[in-house]
């Protein structure tokens, strides 16, 4: 609708209402309920919000409490885990303290036997050998020696510090006038002294014991080297850090050697010298059984008695022993060379036997006229 036409349909509204007074009328009470309408609502929604800013309001102290009880409870549980923060720390610098007093305790232990050990040391070297070798327990040793390992630099560290402490005592010279100064300086010298005399002493020591080491390993290569020479290998053999090596392939002959290796390592532990008594065994034993399996006879009587006859045999038949007399007879025994041999030998040793005993007799014969001699 344009503005010609708005202000034509006022002026038509103005001319009716000055016609028609009712019409005023509805327009008036339309605008009076109008208005009380927006009073109401005004009034709704006045109350409305009164009622929400009560809640507001409400809501706003509920959550200033429940700030400040948040703030309490925060500051209560700060001071609980600090409590108990400070409880920890105590606790882990107690346990601290009881490691260092029994790392402490232990090390003034050693440190009383190594004094103790380094005294018996000092006595038995005026007196005694110069070393004594003991076993060692392995076991021991190495976990002590893993456990040395195990140590951080901050743990060895600390032992370090703490093994210095009783060794190195403080100073305590505050207060003292010159002369105990003097004296107190003259006590760390003589201190000093002792030590250096120690360290000296400690010294000469390892290098007499690196010198006797030294003499026992190369008697202990002699030793090997003779062993070695014994059962004829090279003499350098056994002083090495392993065994020989056992030749199993021929050097001279183009084929493998058949021999096991028991075999070959056999050859070492006797070698020929076995073989040898393995074959006098063989032989004894042939010899023995055919021994073993010769004809036996019975001897001929001597003087109406036979040889051998034990008291209470009964008497043999007159008839067997003719025939086994004709049968002795006719066979002839057997003379081996070997035999012949012996009775030789035995004669040539009684003949000699003779000679000695008459040249022994002779020579007493000779020492009597010479002591009759001396004595006129």
């Amino acid at each position: 609708m344009s503005d010609d036409e708005d202000q034509y349909s006022g002026r038509a509204s103005q001319k009716e209402s000055a016609e028609n007074p009712e019409f005023m009328k509805r327009q008036e009470q339309k605008r009076s309920d109008l208005d009380e309408q927006l009073k109401e609502y005004i009034a709704e929604w006045r109350k409305q919000r009164a009622k929400e800013e009560d809640e507001l309001k409400r809501l706003k102290e509920k959550q200033a409490k429940r700030k400040i009880t948040r703030a309490d409870e925060e500051k209560r549980l700060a001071q609980k885990k600090k409590e108990e923060e400070e409880r920890r720390q105590r606790e882990i610098e107690e346990k601290k303290q009881r490691d260092i007093e029994e790392k402490r305790r232990r090390l003034e232990e050693s440190e009383k036997k190594r004094q103790a050990m380094m005294q018996a040391m000092k006595d038995q070297s005026k007196k005694g050998p110069n070393f004594t070798i003991t076993k060692k327990d392995l076991a021991g040793n190495l976990s002590s020696a893993q456990l040395e390992r195990n140590k951080t630099k901050e743990q060895l560290e600390e032992e370090k510090k703490i093994s210095l402490s009783f060794r190195i005592k403080p100073l305590e010279i505050e207060g003292l006038s010159i002369d105990k100064l003097r004296v107190k300086a003259h006590e760390l010298w003589e201190a000093i002294v002792k030590l250096e005399t120690e360290k000296y002493d400690l010294e000469e020591r390892q290098k007499r014991q690196d010198y006797d080491l030294k003499e026992l390993k190369e008697r202990q290569k002699q030793q090997l080297r003779h062993k070695a020479l014994k059962k004829g290998l090279d003499p350098e053999a056994l002083t090495g850090k392993y065994p020989p090596k056992i030749q199993v392939a021929s050097k001279y002959e183009r084929r493998v050697d058949t021999r096991s290796y028991d075999d070959k390592k056999k050859l070492f532990e006797g070698g020929y010298d076995t073989l040898l008594a393995e074959f006098n065994e063989k032989l004894w034993k042939q010899k023995t059984e055919q021994f073993m399996k010769r004809n036996k006879t019975k001897l001929p009587k001597w003087f109406g008695e036979r040889p051998g006859k034990k008291a209470g045999d009964p008497e043999s038949p007159e008839g067997e022993e003719d025939v086994k007399a004709a049968a002795d007879d006719d066979l002839e025994e057997p003379q081996l060379e070997a035999d012949e041999d012996e009775e030789v030998e035995e004669e040539e040793v009684e003949e000699e036997e003779e000679e000695e005993e008459e040249e022994e007799e002779e020579e007493e014969e000779e020492e009597e006229e010479e002591e009759e001699e001396e004595e006129e």
